[in-house]
């Protein structure tokens, strides 16, 4: 293979050299500096940047793995994923809803609960899950709610999707913050302050740990942001959609009002339609049911409870096709009955499915 050599001066002394060593490209000599640069940027191979990046740089990049490194360390090793060597979950849709990230306000954006959260999924996303996130904008719009009073449906939809993206840029902000690199993508244009939803790009995205946040839902009026968990869930192949609430899981009654409401364990999909109960609206459930993801419904504002839920330990309520027990679609929570809707569980259930 032939190399170039790229030399620029400044007077008589050389101040740059790169060699490129890939194709057949002809020596290059030039004294004029901006001249020689643009040319060794063009020929110089991939990876030859981080050789001439500069000390402050390579020092930010040593020290970032070495906070990864030293995360994953101090982690418990019954909570690990990837570094225990026990797999769970590695590629999972967290749905956060927008009155969740309102906290005791009821509207607008509380950054103890928006840090809370941020925290969380970077440690998560530092110990090797593929994090993706789905927000509401209940806590600015709701596009429902305001149907009838001077708005049609699909336009206050429209709102309430940006209401989203608000969600969605706030979020990106705080998990950078915590030395994670996002990525906000919507599924319509706005491409000044967020990339436009391709599937395989997002893919990609998470392929590269980073945390990627849909905002927008659909793109579409009269869907959820539900069902835009559900189908950016089957579109990038994940495998769980992790709902965050302000209950444990998912009871037989309202526990706000019902003291004796029991919580359940686990439930089947056909048990959530036929009892009606508010885990997800039908199309979301029914999307998960018929791409066989399951549905865990937690709480958000349980300390630890989010890293658990993207690891894929044990908590809240979780909605699935396999129920283990008396055969009727669903389990109450008690410390005496093992759970068996835990990701490990799920997977071995999967692979049995299939003959593997």
């Amino acid at each position: 293979m032939a190399s170039a050599h790229l030399c620029c001066t400044q007077g008589s002394l050389p101040w740059v050299t790169a060699v490129a060593a890939r194709g057949q490209a002809p020596a290059v000599r030039s004294s004029s500096p901006h001249g020689a640069c643009a040319a060794a940027a063009r020929l110089r191979p991939a990876g030859a940047a981080s050789l001439l990046a500069s000390p402050s740089r390579r020092q930010q990049s040593v020290k970032s793995r070495g906070l990864r490194v030293a995360a994953a360390a101090e982690a418990p090793d019954e909570e690990l994923d990837r570094v225990g060597g026990k797999q769970k979950w590695t590629r999972v849709m967290l749905k956060v809803s927008g009155e969740a990230l309102a906290g005791k306000s009821g509207f607008g954006i509380d950054p103890e609960v928006v840090q809370k959260i941020a925290r969380e999924v970077a440690e998560a996303s530092i110990g090797g899950v593929q994090v993706a996130i789905v927000v509401g904008g209940g806590n600015f719009f709701r596009g429902a709610a305001h149907e009838g009073k001077g708005l049609d449906r699909a336009s206050a939809d429209y709102m309430g999707m940006l209401a989203t993206v608000m969600n969605a840029i706030n979020l990106q902000a705080a998990v950078e913050a915590n030395g994670v690199p996002t990525r906000v993508m919507t599924a319509f244009s706005i491409q000044e302050v967020a990339e436009p939803y391709i599937r395989r790009r997002a893919i990609r995205h998470l392929e590269k740990g980073r945390v990627v946040i849909f905002g927008a839902g659909t793109g579409n009026p009269f869907f959820t942001t539900d069902t835009g968990a559900a189908l950016r869930a089957a579109e990038i192949n994940a495998q769980a959609v992790l709902k965050a609430t302000k209950v444990d899981g998912v009871y037989d009654s309202d526990p706000m009002t019902n003291p004796n409401a029991k919580l359940y364990e686990s439930l089947s999909f056909e048990t959530v339609q036929r009892l009606g109960l508010g885990v997800m609206d039908l199309t979301a459930i029914t999307l998960c049911q018929e791409n066989d993801i399951p549905v865990v419904v937690f709480n958000l504002f349980k300390e630890g409870n989010i890293v658990s839920a993207l690891r894929g330990n044990k908590v809240g309520t979780c909605v699935t096709s396999h129920i283990d027990g008396d055969g009727n679609g669903e389990r109450f929570a008690s410390s005496s009955v093992k759970r068996s809707c835990d990701a490990e569980n799920y997977m071995n259930n999967t692979a049995a499915q299939k003959g593997e």
